[in-house]
């Protein structure tokens, strides 16, 4: 279905489906109205969360950015709508939540919005020299530059050196912002999964990590899902530099765009940092159904004095309370 339908993405890939259901025993369903014994012509993707930190729901999906309906009609959307509806009510979950890049429609179907973000995509159609004009002259243009004269090397690759050297980074990186980890097994399990549509990217100084990214691809999109840096080098021009190496690599092999993910609203230097790679952006909402009109408990991730307390938790515990911790957060 997924090779198939015009909007699918890499989040309804087999290979990412198994590393959620792998990594924190999500239930995977596909709701779809084909026969029994024929090939699967449309279909909502979704998980089956349950936590009793933050109540079971369906989720479409989770720790993805965003997962189309893969549907043809609009009258299918509804069908499949009030359906999770029903067991929702039935099953007396939290709610429902869909993670469309498009709006649904919502004629009396319940859905009501719950979180926006900005969704950002770099048009990659222009030549190289024109996409590259279209870096920011002091956050990129002269970075990438400052990179290439400081002899920063790269690699790119998907071994499990080059996965460790993210991992390191990226546990460095998520102190610094105040967040837990995502755990390790996540990371392998991607690594073994998603198979050659996975790629680490890593920017070396003297030998030594200073900057990482973990891409995948589908079709003609290649997705940006996670950075990672050592402040220490900042200046160096890393991030900056394998950014460069994404565009030009995507562009040699034939991809038409860089999905670059959804951000929060008022993350205003993730947002400045992405409009500066010369990326388009639109809104992106997600839509719940829930049966109360009771307020919803604060995530996990958006408390902040949860985050402060990560903070200063010693690395191997704050890397152990991502492991438990993260399946409830879906």
């Amino acid at each position: 279905m997924a090779a198939r339908h015009p909007s699918a993405s890499v989040f309804h890939s087999r290979g990412w489906l198994e590393a959620l259901a792998r990594t924190y025993n999500y239930e995977m369903y596909v709701l779809t109205s084909a026969p029994f014994d024929q090939p699967l012509e449309n279909g909502i993707v979704v998980c089956r969360v349950s936590s009793w930190i933050t109540g079971a729901r369906l989720v479409s999906l989770p720790f993805s950015d965003h997962c189309e309906p893969l549907l043809h009609e609009s009258d299918e959307a509804e069908q499949f709508i009030h359906w999770m509806q029903d067991v929702c009510d039935l099953q007396h979950w939290k709610y429902v939540e869909l993670r469309p890049q498009s709006p649904p429609n919502r004629g009396g179907d319940g859905l009501r919005p719950s979180h926006s973000y900005w969704f950002h995509e770099l048009d990659l159609s222009p030549g190289l020299n024109q996409l590259f004009r279209g870096l920011h002259k002091n956050s990129f243009q002269r970075k990438v530059q400052r990179a290439e004269r400081e002899g920063l090397t790269y690699e790119a690759g998907r071994s499990e050196t080059l996965m460790e050297e993210f991992y390191h980074l990226l546990m460095r990186t998520r102190r610094r912002q105040q967040l837990l980890p995502q755990p390790r097994a996540w990371f392998k399990n991607l690594l073994e999964c998603m198979k050659g549509a996975l790629q680490i990217r890593v920017a070396r100084k003297n030998g030594s990590p200073i900057a990482a990214m973990l891409t995948l691809q589908h079709g003609s999109s290649v997705v940006y899902k996670y950075g990672c840096s050592d402040e220490n080098f900042h200046a160096l021009g890393g991030m900056p530099f394998l950014f460069w190496k994404l565009i030009e690599e995507s562009k040699a092999s034939g991809a038409e765009k860089i999905d670059l993910g959804r951000t929060d609203l008022n993350n205003e230097g993730l947002i400045d940092f992405k409009d500066r790679l010369g990326a388009s952006k639109k809104l992106l909402t997600y839509y719940r159904y829930t049966k109360t009109a009771k307020r919803g408990v604060t995530a996990l991730s958006d408390s902040r004095v949860l985050r402060q307390f990560f903070a200063f938790l010693p690395r191997t515990v704050c890397s152990a309370a991502g492991r438990v911790l993260y399946r409830h957060l879906g």
